[in-house]
């Protein structure tokens, strides 16, 4: 399986890209892993929510194969513990997906009709954290999930 993590807007602080930088070379030595960039909407402070919701949303939609599973960082999604996560990755695996696509949206969250493509949704906290947070979050999870599936001594229980 494969594991690409989709997200609107480039990271502008270079301390927590360079956390990201190093999270993500950790993980790729357990599944090929990647980040993918969609650039800011432009003139985005001149369109409504639901404008910049659906414009996000088709660029999130023109990134996805038809054989990509789904999965978004919604504050409504389901949550987990650190080793339920690493089952749920586990069960991805299990199941054949071939790509298994996190998406991180926009400062409004998802269109429509990305939510009627997705696969599941899940969330990372009942907290708010800026998206650039996030990015720094879900890295280290989904690194966190693989040692706890290699039994490595990285999660402490």
């Amino acid at each position: 399986m494969n594991i690409k993590i989709l997200m609107i807007g480039k990271t502008d602080n270079s301390i927590m890209k360079t956390i990201v930088d190093d999270y993500s070379k950790r993980l790729s030595m357990y599944i090929n892993f990647s980040f993918e960039v969609i650039n800011d909407i432009k003139n985005a402070k001149n369109l409504t929510e639901i404008q910049q919701k659906e414009k996000e949303g088709e660029l999130i939609l023109a990134k996805l194969k038809p054989s990509d599973h789904l999965i978004l960082l919604d504050e409504n999604g389901e949550n987990f513990s650190s080793i339920g996560f690493s089952e749920f990755i586990q069960k991805k695996m299990n199941s054949g997906i071939k790509t298994l696509v996190l998406v991180i949206g926009g400062p409004y969250g998802f269109s429509e009709s990305v939510y009627k493509k997705a696969n599941g949704k899940i969330a990372l906290s009942k907290m708010t954290f800026s998206h650039q947070m996030i990015r720094m979050i879900i890295v280290e999870q989904l690194y966190r999930a693989f040692t706890i599936l290699n039994n490595e001594p990285y999660h402490h229980q």
